[in-house]
């Protein structure tokens, strides 16, 4: 199947929609039935399949601590049907995580994502490598600067 020239525009759409404004709506327009987490080391949704009321579910949890979450695209690279996508991130800690109270610090990281679509440009999955290392060693030190060692 040759991909979709508007993929790479659709996926920029779905990341701005729904990881950055955090808009449970635009899940419906970019995500198939089933969307599995096929490798994502450290997530706990990873080797879940996920209809949309579940991924609606897991945008909330993940966006709960880091409601201001935005994602810089670094790039956009199409591979049949798949687009891969750098990225870094930034959020600012606003809420509770397990062992780690809030702590109003800035928290960075990048990463690459595949994402699969399927026939009907929707999102089926992804496979995704990031610097978790990273997030938790700067939770440490927030909590340490804000006084929760």
């Amino acid at each position: 199947m040759t991909p979709d020239p508007s993929r790479k525009a659709r996926l920029a759409r779905f990341i701005e929609q729904v990881w950055d404004q955090g808009d449970e709506e635009a899940v419906d327009l970019h995500v198939a039935d089933a969307y599995v987490v096929r490798h994502d080391p450290g997530d706990p949704w990873e080797g879940q399949t996920l209809d949309r009321a579940g991924f609606k579910d897991r945008l909330r949890k993940s966006r709960a601590a880091f409601p201001d979450q935005a994602f810089d695209i670094q790039a956009l690279f199409e591979d049949g049907d798949a687009v891969v996508m750098t990225w870094l991130w930034s959020a600012t800690h606003l809420g509770d995580l397990p062992g780690f109270p809030a702590t109003g610090a800035t928290i960075r990281m990048s990463g690459a994502t595949v994402y699969a679509f399927d026939a009907d440009d929707r999102l089926t999955g992804h496979w995704q490598i990031t610097d978790r290392l990273g997030v938790y060693q700067q939770l440490l030190a927030g909590g340490r600067e804000h006084g929760n060692s």
